[in-house]
């Protein structure tokens, strides 16, 4: 199995699994007076998937264990390319500092979501 494909599948089973635990954010909920369904408006949305309680807090997990991998991959590649041209180390420095920051993010983002679901 190629590196691509491997990557997906583990892609699509992080988000998976984060889906399965998450709630229905965009439903409301008809018992809240300030919600339209309450009003008389237009009925709450009903969760399209089952809630396993906890199941978040395992997507959230893979996706740091993740995002550790990414930037350690990052890091090594980083070190062996400056191994190999010593010169061009102030050329790879930026962009390895920014794409493990924009993974890092990725990976706060999956903690605040699930510490924010409440």
């Amino acid at each position: 199995m190629n590196k691509a494909l491997s990557l997906l599948i583990v892609t699509v089973a992080v988000f998976g699994v984060g889906l399965l635990g998450a709630d229905a954010a965009w439903a409301e909920d008809p018992a809240d007076p300030a919600s339209p369904a309450a009003a008389g408006g237009a009925a709450a949305v009903p969760a399209a998937v089952p809630m396993i309680p906890g199941l978040s807090l395992v997507g959230a997990g893979l996706a740091i264990i993740g995002a550790g991998i990414g930037i350690g991959a990052i890091g090594k590649s980083t070190v062996e390319s400056i191994a190999r041209q010593p010169e061009a180390a102030a050329a790879m420095f930026t962009p390895m500092i920014i794409t493990a920051a924009m993974i890092e993010g990725a990976a706060f983002f999956a903690i605040i979501a699930v510490f924010a679901k409440g």
